[in-house]
């Protein structure tokens, strides 16, 4: 009896030093320490935290936005990654509708018309896209626009194929080359919606003499909701639960009052430059993700929730890599909803060959 006393204490202590142990642990490799210098120009990010543009009143006239496109274009970025997921990523959910379904529904568009405009499929006309731009001449002709215009379009590439509508005079926004009447409705029609892709994104390409933007989101990690009606509205009830909190209050009136003076001339441009503060990534954690790591249910929805964030972004956030990494030296503007900022910004800093930018310096 004493013996299996004396086993049972040994396993509990050993049990108690290595956790400890796995909570005191360092890594002694830091990578945000090893920055270069490379040869060559260093890549630079500035990460944009927004709010979603369609969320603000259908009155707000867009052209608030002047103040920040305007210290956005005077950073001169070479590369600008938006919140969009690519064609190639679409084309690969689709392939999975049994958990990818819905998702392909929210945020896919179908492409499949704009390729047999062009006789190409998903994969080949991302092909065709980039084959297009390697040789790009410096001065391209109109119809050399408008064939990549609807190239991008077969490619599940609408924001791009905006960027290229946008650089065509006006006189020459029309069908042809490739580019039916279907597609010229719908640019037209896309460069008025308001979010952030369409009146910031690809209006500052244009501006900057960009060919394209870089769709960089990620949703590979969603799962479909639980088929169990009873699970779900648990999970449902503990989410909110953990985000009705102190600090999501703060953050939600702070939000109200910046809202309710965005009509003012540096309304817009007082809004982005809370959203991009430190204050803001804190307030981020702490009422949303933080509250979530500590949601108490047994079946852990909070810890689910926090899981598949983190996931997202550390995907978004390879995705702004790989691009870096095929076109060294960029300097490359990365917007994305506000809550991301702070996630983006700690995981890009864990990369070599990247230097971050303050967003408070651009936009002061």
């Amino acid at each position: 009896m004493f013996r299996i006393v004396r086993v049972l204490a040994v396993s509990v202590a050993v049990l108690a030093a290595t956790t400890a142990q796995a909570q005191d642990y360092k890594p002694t490799f830091h990578p945000d320490t090893l920055k270069g210098p490379p040869a060559g120009k260093v890549n630079e990010v500035l990460v944009l935290g927004t709010t979603h543009l369609s969320g603000l009143p259908k009155t707000l006239d867009m052209a608030l936005l002047n103040p920040l496109i305007d210290r956005l274009a005077a950073w001169k970025p070479t590369g600008i990654a938006t919140e969009d997921l690519s064609g190639l990523q679409c084309d690969a959910l689709r392939r999975y509708p049994t958990r990818y379904a819905a998702t392909v529904k929210s945020y896919c568009y179908d492409p499949s018309k704009a390729g047999e405009a062009v006789g190409l499929d998903v994969p080949a006309a991302n092909a065709e896209a980039e084959r297009l731009l390697a040789a790009w001449p410096a001065n391209p002709t109109t119809a050399q626009r408008r064939r990549l215009a609807a190239v991008f379009m077969a490619a599940g590439e609408r924001n791009s194929a905006l960027v290229q509508w946008l650089r065509l005079p006006e006189a020459e926004r029309h069908a042809g080359d490739s580019l039916n009447d279907e597609q010229v409705a719908f640019l037209k029609s896309f460069q008025t919606r308001r979010n952030e892709t369409t009146v910031i994104s690809a209006v500052l390409a244009a501006r900057l003499g960009h060919e394209r933007l870089w769709s960089v989101d990620d949703h590979s990690a969603d799962t479909p909701d639980s088929s169990d009606p009873a699970e779900q509205k648990a999970a449902e009830a503990a989410i909110m639960k953990a985000w009705d909190n102190p600090v999501s209050h703060v953050r939600r009136a702070e939000d109200g009052k910046l809202q309710a003076g965005l009509d003012k001339p540096d309304g817009m441009l007082n809004l982005y430059r809370f959203y991009n503060s430190a204050d803001a990534q804190l307030l981020a954690y702490k009422g949303d993700f933080g509250a979530q790591f500590v949601e108490p249910s047994p079946q852990g929805f909070g810890r689910q929730y926090l899981g598949y964030w983190e996931t997202r972004n550390l995907r978004m956030v390879a995705n702004i890599r790989d691009v870096l990494g095929q076109h060294p030296g960029m300097r490359m503007l990365a917007i994305v909803g506000a809550s991301h900022k702070g996630y983006y910004e700690a995981y890009l800093n864990q990369m070599h060959d990247v230097r971050l930018v303050s967003a408070d310096a651009v936009l002061r």
